[in-house]
């Protein structure tokens, strides 16, 4: 059986240094979630990022909903790869790291491009919803406890043949460890399983990151 390769962080850069140049506040952001202590990992990989870019650009993707934004390395790099008009909506509760966000898009000139809006995302789901908002692609990198219910409202809001892409699936590889049983490692199984009986969506797991889940909408 051909086994993965591991990414760690001698490998990543690697990819870095032979793939398209980092935006500066690209590589501002890194270096300010390094400092960060352990919540760094709230930030998606460089390797996802690079993904994300390509993913947007071949599916000329131009209307993005992001739930979870943490310090804005996702959101930016996924707004450097968009058309001019295109348009990112970020959900976050956390006030401190989204206004860290939004400094860092405005450096990168792209405060027109991507908004942010404060509070729980399940409610601004809701209101998003009532209003008849569609989007090509939603990216879900938040609370794992509401995975459920962000994919469950996420999937109306959602165009037909557009994508819900989800973080952390594969949860540092625990999900497949049979002695794990703690209750995240057990929530992100179930939503797996939940996920994988879903007719309403074609899918696919990345072993990107920590996991990315590629849903598309038919």
């Amino acid at each position: 059986m051909i086994k993965s390769l591991k990414i760690d962080e001698k490998l990543e850069k690697y990819i870095s240094d032979h793939s398209s140049d980092l935006h500066p506040v690209q590589k501002e952001i890194i270096n300010f979630n390094e400092k960060l202590g352990d919540i760094k990992k709230m930030q998606i990989s460089i390797t996802q990022a690079y993904f994300f870019q390509f993913f947007i650009k071949v599916n000329n993707i131009k209307n993005i909903l992001e739930v979870g934004t943490f310090t804005g390395y996702s959101a930016l790099s996924m707004g450097l790869a968009m058309p001019k008009d295109g348009n990112i909506t970020c959900l976050d509760i956390n006030k401190e790291t989204s206004d860290t966000a939004a400094n860092f898009f405005k450096k990168a000139d792209l405060d027109k491009k991507i908004k942010i809006i404060l509070g729980p995302a399940t409610v601004t789901l809701k209101k998003l919803h009532d209003k008849k908002k569609t989007f090509d692609m939603i990216f879900i990198d938040a609370d794992k406890e509401n995975y459920k219910n962000y994919y469950n409202l996420s999937i109306d809001l959602v165009k037909t043949n557009g994508f819900i892409l989800i973080d952390n699936v594969l949860w540092k590889g625990d999900v497949a460890n049979p002695y794990k049983n703690d209750q995240l490692t057990n929530l992100i199984r179930e939503f797996n399983s939940f996920i994988k009986k879903d007719d309403r969506i074609e899918k696919t797991i990345l072993p990107l990151g920590d996991g990315i889940t590629i849903c598309r909408k038919v």
